[in-house]
């Protein structure tokens, strides 16, 4: 009785009784003398003392047809078939009979009646006291007064598809049977006045288990619904019982006598005989009903009715029958209403368990969480209210809760709270930064570790938010740690490198990295780390640009050559960063030509110019050497670029450089000009002997260099004026040149010009030697084409000139004396008419004398467009592009000197007395 006081009463329902819904306000009334009621499929059964059964439909409509002669004593209608299963008499006596109805179909406008079968078993006569009827229609179980339950098996609207049998004996009246199934399990619940038992139907042998020695009164008992795990319940008179197949469950002590019990969607329906008195007269004759809500532990209903026949639901209602042949509707509140309703009474925590039973939704459930927060919050219950604000996470925006609690004095709710938002994973940059500066600020170092060395899978919140907030708050070893577990490798090396200035343990990260982080950070921090550790940094460096190896774990090495079979960085990307350590940079670029020849350019340049700096700055002379050769040998490597070589060299002043790159880029002039800029007169004129032949102007500049000397540089003059006239380089009037030099005398030329006159006098002889030659050739031309003219020529040749067989006729002769068989003259002759012998000296001769008519005309051709032209410019260029004066001619005599003018048209007129002659 003190458990049922402290349950908590509403009114969640609204009662009303039903009225005909057309008939203004009137109300509807039950047929008389109802022994019997049920309901299900839409519609509500009702079984009368006449044996009528009658069918209530949701407009109150009433349908009856006679089931039996005498009276209707049970009724059962299954939930999930048109299946309605009776029990009453045809004769007086005690013979019940169990008939089975198909409510869908008709037999001469009444339902069929699939079977009629007696409820006794034997002869022994007993009265039916309950009946409870498994859904899948193949178990049905009657009780009996006598402590007896029949059991049919099989198809229970056939006779020939199912059998009965005694189930239970006993001799206390049966008060209560419900079917169980969970799964493929079915168990029967039968209840007596003392005792309450369970059979498992699906076992041959239906073992019995007795669950209590307290039973109950006449329909009394009752079966949840599967969302309370099907437990039978026991209404007594001290408490309420439930019951699992194998044990007894939770009990409440509802006092009272019980009258009936049902059960209806969630909610417990009790009616108890009242007890309590009228002011002033006896005990009422009133019945309670009491709706309870087990899950909840509340009173959702409680009303007086005047003796109750029933309670059933349908359409969505629930309704109380009553003797009188009223019906009352209770209509449920809608959930919204009834949360209202504990909200007034600040019953939080009833709400959210009744919005949770009634499977209300999230949205709904955070706004009653929320609800509840503020509740708390303004009673001033800070830890209370944080809890229920934790429940909204997800649904209620984070700022409504932070606002709140931003105060200094509740920084640990609002910990709490974010801590609770990160490990749902909803928590932003923001939030995590929050939640850090409440860690900070507590000083709470244990729960700082305990949130940044969570496992990976624990991970709600932006590690590089994280990182950032740790390091600006000064928390280096906990952003480090968070760095290194969560591989964010540039945090890691700023901490370490600007922050705590650990370069010894950033290098060692860096080397442990994977080949293209590696080569990123030493790009990025390179400099830092040569500046302070320039070994280490260097080694790295020569491992990174050969064949890189992260340092670490075996395992990781081998997995990291997997997938990176060869990892080789650029080394001339990584030259800025030795920009203060030269020494440092020598050693790498000298390590980096020798392990791999086929460096870049920039490499080779870079380490010329440091080779060269040591040079320069070097006095001792045999290290000077030594420096020198390592130069050049870099020079004659080929790989470094030859104009910033150059540059270089003359930068450092490296003769032996520049002489080098001069010859290399065959450029002579230069050479010869740096001996004349330094006055070194015996390299000028080694340089002409050497490179002379290759470009013959050397001379020439030579003469002119030496010409301008005021020095006495007789012997070499000698020595370039010899080799210019051994080799005819130029004509004796440039060496008037020579009259700008004061030392110069005439004895200094006295040779050249004698050998040059000598030269050209012979010449002149062999010319006329030649003319006269040429005339009596033409001479003697000219007479043997007037013999041929006037006299007959013989042909005497016995061989062909072809073949140099026989001759045979027929045979071919030509005036050149030239004979050929005439087979050999088809096969060979591309013309009749000309001998195949001279034809290709003719053809020559002809050829020559077409060119020199076309530059006859061109000459002609070009000088008209001259003398007409506006433009003479655009006409030399227009010519000079068609390559016209691409042959040049140097006249190494003066103008106007008759044997040399006379050569080329002597030469043509040789050749072509020459050809005809042997025509």
């Amino acid at each position: 009785m003190a458990a049922f006081l402290q349950w908590r009463k509403f009114v969640f329902f609204d009662k009303d009784t039903v009225q005909y819904p057309l008939d203004n306000g009137k109300s509807f009334i039950l047929p008389n003398g109802i022994s019997a009621c049920d309901s299900g499929r839409g519609h509500i059964v009702l079984g009368d003392m006449d044996g009528n059964i009658w069918l209530l439909m949701r407009l109150l409509q009433l349908t009856n047809f006679q089931a039996y002669k005498l009276r209707v004593t049970h009724l059962y209608q299954l939930k999930q078939h048109s299946i309605l299963v009776t029990v009453g008499q045809d004769e007086h006596g005690i013979n019940p009979l169990v008939k089975v109805w198909n409510l869908d179909k008709r037999d001469s406008g009444s339902p069929l009646c699939t079977r009629i079968f007696p409820a006794i078993p034997g002869n022994k006569p007993t009265e039916v006291s309950c009946l409870s009827v498994h859904e899948n229609l193949n178990y049905m179980a009657i009780g009996f007064t006598d402590g007896s339950v029949v059991l049919t098996k099989g198809d229970i609207t056939r006779d020939r598809h199912s059998k009965t049998l005694t189930l239970h004996e006993g001799n206390i009246p049966v008060t209560g049977l419900a079917f169980r199934q969970v799964a493929k399990v079915t168990h029967l619940y039968v209840v007596t006045l003392e005792k309450v038992h369970c059979y498992t139907l699906t076992i041959k042998e239906y073992p019995k288990v007795e669950l209590d020695n307290h039973g109950c009164a006449l329909r009394c008992s009752s079966l949840t619904d599967p969302s309370q795990d099907s437990q039978f319940i026991v209404a007594g008179d001290e408490c309420v019982y439930l019951y699992q197949p194998d044990e007894r469950g939770p009990c409440f002590a509802f006092d009272g006598t019980k009258l009936l019990a049902r059960w209806h969607r969630g909610y417990l329906f009790l009616i108890i005989r009242n007890t309590k008195t009228r002011f002033g007269s006896g005990p009422s004759d009133k019945q309670l009903l009491t709706v309870y809500d087990l899950d909840n532990k509340f009173i959702a209903y409680s009303a007086l009715f005047d003796d109750v026949i029933d309670v059933v639901a349908e359409w969505g209602s629930f309704y109380v029958l009553t003797r009188d042949g009223k019906m009352h509707i209770l209509q449920e509140k809608d959930t919204q209403t009834k949360l209202e309703m504990l909200f007034k009474k600040n019953l939080f925590v009833m709400a959210i368990n009744l919005a949770k039973s009634q499977h209300l939704d999230s949205d709904g459930l955070s706004e009653i969480f929320r609800q509840y927060g503020d509740h708390l919050y303004l009673k001033g219950d800070h830890d209370g209210a944080i809890q229920q604000y934790i429940r909204t996470i997800g649904k209620l925006e984070p700022s409504y809760v932070i606002r709140k609690f931003l105060d200094a004095q509740r920084i640990h709710n609002l910990t709490a709270y974010l801590q609770a938002l990160h490990r749902q994973s909803l928590a932003n940059a923001d939030h995590t930064t929050l939640l850090l500066n409440c860690y900070t600020k507590l000083k709470d170092s244990l729960k700082l570790e305990d949130f940044i060395k969570s496992s990976e899978s624990e991970v709600h919140f932006d590690v590089e938010i994280a990182i950032k907030v740790l390091r600006q708050a000064g928390y280096h070893s906990h952003a480090v740690f968070l760095a290194e577990k969560h591989m964010h490798h540039e945090w890691y090396l700023k901490i370490q490198l600007e922050d705590l200035k650990n370069y010894e343990e950033g290098l060692r990260y860096i080397g442990r990295l994977p080949f293209d982080q590696a080569e990123s950070n030493m790009k990025r921090y390179g400099k830092t780390l040569m500046h302070h550790i320039p070994e280490g940094t260097t080694l790295l460096l020569k491992g990174l640009c050969t064949n890189y190896h992260p340092s670490g774990d075996t395992a990781e090495i081998d997995s990291h050559l997997e997938r990176n079979p060869f990892n080789k960085a650029n080394s001339e990307e990584f030259i800025p960063v030795f920009a203060n350590n030269p020494r440092e940079l020598k050693a790498y670029l000298e390590h980096m030509i020798e392990v791999d020849p086929n460096s870049s350019q920039g490499v080779y340049d870079t380490l010329l110019e440091l080779r060269l700096q040591d040079w320069a700055h070097e006095e001792d002379p045999e290290r000077k050497k030594i420096l020198q050769d390592e130069a050049l040998s870099l020079l004659r490597s080929d790989n470094t670029v030859f104009d910033k070589a150059l540059v270089l060299c003359q930068m450092h002043n490296f003769k032996e450089g520049v002489l080098y790159l001069y010859e290399k880029g065959k450029l002579y002039q230069q050479i010869m000009h740096y001996h004349m800029q330094n006055e070194v007169y015996n390299k000028v004129v080694e340089a002409c002997k050497r490179y002379g032949d290759q470009e013959g102007c050397l001379w020439e500049q030579a003469l002119g260099y030496f010409a301008r000397k005021e020095e006495d540089c007789k012997a070499y003059i000698s020595e370039v004026l010899g080799h210019i006239d051994q080799n005819n380089l130029m004509p004796p009037l440039l060496v008037q040149t020579l009259a700008h030099n004061s030392t110069a005398t005439l004895s200094v030329i006295k040779d050249y010009l004698i050998n040059k006159l000598q030269r050209e006098n012979q010449q002149i002889e062999d010319d006329e030697c030649k003319i006269r030659q040429y005339r009596e050739e033409t001479a003697h031309l000219r007479s043997e084409i007037q013999e041929l003219k006037t006299s007959a020529k013989i042909f005497q040749k016995t061989k062909c000139n072809m073949c140099n067989s026989p001759l045979e006729l027929p045979s071919v002769h030509f005036l050149c004396s030239h004979s050929f068989h005439q087979h050999c003259f088809e096969s060979y002759a591309d013309n009749e008419a000309e001998c195949p012998t001279c034809a290709p000296e003719n053809r020559k001769v002809m050829d020559m004398l077409r060119a020199q008519d076309q530059k006859r005309d061109l000459h002609d051709r070009f000088n008209r467009q001259l003398q007409s032209s506006h433009d003479g410019f655009s006409v030399v260029a227009d010519y000079f592009g068609r390559g016209v004066f691409n042959k040049l001619t140097l006249l190494t005599d003066p103008p106007g000197s008759k044997p040399v003018g006379n050569l080329e048209v002597n030469l043509q007129r040789d050749l072509l007395i020459r050809t005809k002659r042997n025509c």
